[in-house]
This record gives C-alpha cells, sequence and structure tokens, in this order.
C-alpha cells in the first residue's frame, strides 16, 4: 500500500481554514458547516453570525507580490461560491438573511476579516 504524500498547498489551505475557523469562533459566530462541496462548487466555512448566515471564502498567500489575498477572489470565484450556496441552502431548507465574508491570511500572523466582501 503507498502512502499519500499530500501536496504543501493542501495541507497550508487546511491550515489556513482551521486559522480563520478558530478565529470567526472567537468572534463569537457559531460554525454550522466546513468544505460544503456540491456540482456547483465549494464554500469553505459557514457559519452563523446571530441571525445571519455566514458563507466564509479563505484565502491565504505567503506575500502580496502578485496580488493579496483578498484580491485572489475574482469575480468567477464569487459566481462559484454563490451557486454553491444557493445550492445549499435549497437543500437544507434554509431563508435566512445570507453575507459573503472572506478571511484573508497572509504571513501566518495577518488575519483580514472582511464582512460582505461581495454581494449575490
Amino acid at each position: 500500500m503507498f502512502n499519500k504524500i499530500r501536496p504543501s498547498h493542501l495541507i497550508r489551505g487546511e491550515k489556513s481554514e482551521q486559522q480563520a475557523c478558530h478565529y470567526l469562533l472567537n468572534q463569537g459566530l457559531q460554525l454550522i458547516e466546513r468544505n460544503f462541496c456540491c456540482k456547483y462548487g465549494e464554500i469553505d466555512l459557514i457559519m452563523r453570525d446571530q441571525q445571519t448566515l455566514a458563507i466564509v471564502e479563505v484565502r491565504f498567500r505567503k506575500s502580496n507580490k502578485y496580488g493579496g489575498a483578498l484580491e485572489s477572489v475574482t469575480r468567477k470565484k464569487q459566481s462559484r461560491i454563490i451557486a454553491a450556496t444557493q445550492y445549499y441552502l435549497l437543500t437544507h431548507k434554509m431563508n435566512c438573511p445570507i453575507r459573503f465574508d472572506v478571511i484573508a491570511l497572509s504571513n501566518d500572523t495577518d488575519i483580514n476579516w472582511i464582512k460582505n466582501a461581495f454581494q449575490s
């Protein structure tokens, strides 16, 4: 049996998502689901912020040399997140306010939480 060696970017991504989740939990949000996947895309974190469902995209960049973490959430990426969210809401029969947040991480220490980073 072969040992699968996971690529470092996947390990870094999981670490970033865990760091973001911990940060948001400390801010009073409640975790509903991590890494929701469907045919339309993936949602990194689904959290509840009081009565609002926060759909959170987590982005990490070692440096801002080629654009920061926030700039990496392109229109195409936003469209996939919105489509996955619509599917999630339909399949979970949820009807509540939602917002799309981005957690931008850099240098393992800097966390930038942008509430309402984009609209559906």
